[in-house]
């Protein structure tokens, strides 16, 4: 027996489109977002169509809810797996090639020029490699904390001493980077 033919959605003029199509349900909700979203989509009349699921989700088939929930939990552990991959990769590259791959550079170091890119087409628009070097002037307070707290002494006693000492906190010490915060330590 033929399977039915799916019903065309309604075209709506005043929307713009008649409905959404999802080609890759495995990547479109993460986890519980499909049970958290489907509901408006249904509330606003709007069709969601997935070509896997063979056309429009039916918000009364339990069947339908089960199979995007399924979609949901793999795109969970696809990203679970993606920021396994990335986290290592770049933990390889900074440790391997000595790279720093971005972001503000913890107090006690500053971003060093490390080269240009290795991949041909970023070196050609520029692009640097980057590595972190101490900073000779925030480098020295950060050995004086560890120091400190392998002697014994609590969190508390090394802050009340490095204020006692004039040594500004990391958002006082760097005001530009630091617009964020009041600068008190």
């Amino acid at each position: 027996m033929p399977a039915a033919p799916h019903p065309e959605p309604a075209h709506d003029p005043h929307r713009g489109f008649d409905a959404v199509v999802i080609g890759e349900p495995q990547r479109a909700f993460y986890g519980n977002q499909f049970g958290n979203t489907f509901p408006l989509f249904v509330h606003f009349d709007v069709p969601l169509w997935v070509p896997e699921v063979g056309g429009p989700i039916d918000p009364k088939n339990e069947a339908h809810d089960l199979v995007m929930s399924v979609f949901g939990g793999m795109s969970k552990g696809e990203r679970n797996r993606i920021q396994i991959r990335v986290h290592t990769a770049m933990a390889s590259q900074a440790k391997i090639e000595g790279r720093y791959l971005g972001g503000r550079p913890p107090y006690g170091y500053r971003i060093a020029d490390a080269g240009p890119h290795p991949n041909p087409a970023k070196a050609a628009d520029g692009k640097r490699l980057h590595r972190l070097d101490p900073d000779p002037e925030t480098a020295p307070v950060v050995v004086r904390i560890f120091t400190e707290y392998l002697r014994g002494k609590g969190d508390y006693a090394i802050a009340e001493g490095l204020t006692r000492h004039g040594i500004l906190c990391p958002s006082a010490h760097d005001r530009a980077r630091n617009s964020h915060r009041d600068g008190h330590a």
